[in-house]
């Protein structure tokens, strides 16, 4: 019987998790949701590798990793262009390609976007707690040990579900710097000029943003009613502003549970806009309404489940958890 396959890590870079599409249906027990902060890319890259769209890769932030496989294989490159090379010959996000054992794939700094996601055929095949193989890097659980990557890690691989034969190429989404939101539960507390600021200011992203959440800076939120709060429970795409009014849009790690007032929340389809954000940058949100969201959510699907039928996934009804 030959061993199983491995993916062996040589460069980490600044953040490298395993991830898939995270936890579902156990905040009540205050345990986050963790997962791919990008989720089209994540079904993207592995769709293009021959997996299941919901099998777990490798979300690199900003690049700088460097990567080889034990045996010969399959792999894609979705989110942010980080220059991917292998073996020095240029790997252009959106594609299917065939890496031989000991072949350096290699990631170097982003030309745009912040985070990509690395997908090999068979997936990385890591125990799973709690239903997902994902990262909560604040609880300490899931993916290699609860932690990032490292040199020297070694991550098992599955055995691939089809067969590859050729390499393919799709055209990756845009990513557009205008997310849509929804008013939050205590959007009416805040005065009529903050309510007016939230939509109209161009917010940047500070560099103390990580994975459970996005802190934005603009002017100063204020609220006309600046009543204490109980403990409430929050989602990813809950926009909170804390105190000193500068809101905080929460991502895939953030707590199950907190005190400061929602002011908008996300649509889940625009959340993986903010995976992309980068330190410095700038983005607006746009009101939109419930049934908009929902409309949203219907299109996105139907787009992964065209490309799923492009790539010849056999069950496109999966694409969306």
């Amino acid at each position: 019987m030959s061993a199983q396959p491995m993916l062996i890590v040589h460069q980490p870079g600044l953040l490298t998790t395993v991830q898939d599409p995270g936890r579902q249906g156990w905040r009540q027990s205050g345990v986050g949701q963790s997962g791919a902060l990008d989720y089209p890319a994540l079904v993207l890259a592995n769709l293009l590798a021959g997996n299941p769209p919901h099998s777990a890769v490798l979300e690199i932030t900003l690049g700088q990793a460097e990567f080889s496989v034990s045996q010969d294989g399959w792999f894609a490159v979705t989110g942010a262009d980080c220059q991917a090379t292998l073996d020095g010959q240029p790997v252009w996000p959106g594609w299917r390609l065939p890496i031989k054992a000991g072949a350096r794939l290699k990631f170097g700094a982003p030309r745009h976007g912040m985070r990509g996601y690395l997908a090999i055929a068979g997936g990385i095949d890591l125990p799973t707690e709690l239903g997902s193989r994902s990262t909560h890097l604040n609880a300490g659980f899931g993916g290699l040990a609860g932690r990032a990557l490292q040199a020297q890690d070694t991550l098992p691989l599955g055995v691939p579900s089809r067969r590859l034969t050729r390499s393919l190429g799709i055209r990756l989404p845009a990513i557009h710097p205008v997310v849509r939101a929804l008013p939050g539960p205590e959007y009416t507390s805040f005065t009529p000029a903050a309510q007016a600021a939230f939509w109209s200011t161009a917010w940047q992203v500070s560099s103390q943003s990580n994975r459970m959440g996005s802190r934005l800076q603009g002017p100063v939120l204020t609220r006309s009613t600046p009543h204490e709060l109980l403990s409430h429970g929050v989602l990813p795409g809950v926009i909170q502003v804390p105190p000193n009014g500068q809101p905080i849009l929460l991502l895939a790690d953030a707590q199950t549970t907190g005190g400061y007032p929602r002011i908008a929340c996300v649509i889940e389809t625009d959340l993986h806009q903010l995976a992309q954000c980068r330190f410095g940058s700038t983005l607006h949100f746009s009101q939109c309404t419930l049934e908009e969201a929902w409309q949203a959510r219907q299109q996105l699907q139907q787009q992964l489940r065209r490309l799923a039928w492009r790539l010849d996934y056999p069950h496109p009804e999966e694409i969306l958890p």
